[in-house]
């Protein structure tokens, strides 16, 4: 009985140590290293993806203006259809602000944002050259009600030209 107290102690306390690692591991990775894994970058991204996908821009990807933006977010992430956008520079300088919008379903033609589904957005930001040669893309759940409990975002690292 003892030898198993031991060894289920023991499994917890290397699964806790390994989450811990692992966790910071993913949290303090440079984006500039060279030969990162695919998964360097991507700050939030995972534990986001099943609230809101980006197709483009992709993390680290060098971006100019106008920037496309595209991708699907679950019908929650909008209200009336759209949800804010902001791109920042490194220094945390607002450089654009703007909104995503719902694009119709190809299937059927219609916007139907109100579903727990993911729906395809798309948002076109014009910006003037940063003053900085990194950001932050900032993709912002409509909060309508102001309160913190109901906030959410996904930041997207970006390069500019």
């Amino acid at each position: 009985m003892k030898n198993r107290i031991w060894v289920i102690g023991l499994s917890l306390i290397v699964g806790l140590a390994l989450g811990t690692t692992a966790g910071w591991y993913f949290k303090n990775r440079s984006p500039d290293k060279e030969n990162e894994p695919a998964t360097e970058g991507i700050w939030n991204a995972l534990e986001k993806a099943d609230l809101i996908r980006v197709d483009a821009p992709r993390p680290n990807q060098k971006i100019t203006s106008p920037l496309t933006v595209m991708g699907e977010a679950r019908g929650t992430w909008f209200f009336e259809a759209s949800f804010p956008v902001k791109l920042v520079g490194e220094n945390g300088d607002l450089i654009v602000q703007s909104h995503a919008e719902a694009q119709a379903d190809p299937a059927t033609g219609e916007v139907n944002w109100m579903t727990e589904d993911f729906v395809p957005f798309q948002a076109t930001l014009e910006f003037p050259k940063p003053s900085t040669a990194k950001g932050l893309l900032i993709l912002e759940k409509d909060n309508p009600s102001g309160l913190p409990e109901h906030a959410d975002q996904l930041e997207i690292p970006v390069s500019f030209e």
